[in-house]
């Protein structure tokens, strides 16, 4: 069993996802208590895909994810690094056109996407910035951006609960449901160590992204950022 580490090496990030991809959605729906569902509800509202749009979907894992933009009738991208999770997501899902990628190389050329979309993904990355400006190279003039991320909750007796929750409550939940509770272990630490809520809204109008704006979900533990790529 891998756990990687917080400097985010690619070969052990995705080896820890290859672990996990068996039970990943279902560990993901027991340690949120229910609330990833709502989370990724929210997500699909602000892609806002439409038919015959098309729409990268990155760290899209096993697909779950991709679904909704399928369901509206646009074309849809799943595109993860994990080839664990790929494969978990073929055989789920085998009509969705998963490939393979990763966030700071894409494989896709400038300008082909009318909006992108990463969901609890960003926080892997190596280097956050560069993916940033990557996914901004491969999306069209007044396409858009959608982030979905574990954030920081606003309210400070909250927060104090939610990390206690988080380091003390979630790796023994974890060992219970998921093949890799190690694997957690580091989910929560990178969680801590990610960037609040205004400091990722300067890193994507960094990457050149305009009116970058974001709204917190379940009290600031998520946050959905978005943009626009200029015309």
């Amino acid at each position: 069993m891998t756990r990687a580490t917080l400097d985010k090496q690619p070969h052990e990030v995705a080896s820890m996802f290859d672990d996990v991809a068996a039970n990943y959605d279902l560990t993901n729906d027991v340690l949120s208590l229910g609330q990833d569902r709502r989370w990724r509800r929210e997500v699909a509202r602000a892609v806002d895909a439409r038919p015959a749009q098309r729409v990268l979907d990155l760290a899209a894992g096993t697909g779950t994810s991709s679904l909704p933009f399928t369901r509206a009738g646009a074309y849809v991208v799943p595109c993860d690094f994990s080839l664990g999770m790929l494969r978990e997501g073929k055989r789920r899902h085998p009509w969705l056109p998963l490939t393979a990628g990763d966030a700071t190389r894409l494989p896709f050329a400038d300008d082909v996407f009318d909006a992108v979309t990463i969901s609890f993904g960003l926080r892997n990355v190596q280097d956050t910035d560069r993916a940033l400006r990557e996914l901004y190279r491969v999306t069209k003039p007044g396409g858009r951006v959608v982030i979905c991320e574990f954030s920081h909750p606003t309210w400070a007796p909250f927060r104090t609960v939610y990390e206690e929750y988080l380091m003390r409550a979630l790796p023994p939940v974890a060992r219970a449901v998921s093949s890799n509770p190690d694997a957690y272990v580091y989910l929560a630490e990178s969680i801590q160590s990610w960037p609040d809520q205004p400091e990722l809204a300067a890193r994507l109008q960094g990457a050149g992204w305009a009116k970058v704006a974001w709204r917190n979900l379940s009290g600031g533990i998520v946050a959905l950022h978005r943009g626009t790529k200029p015309r």
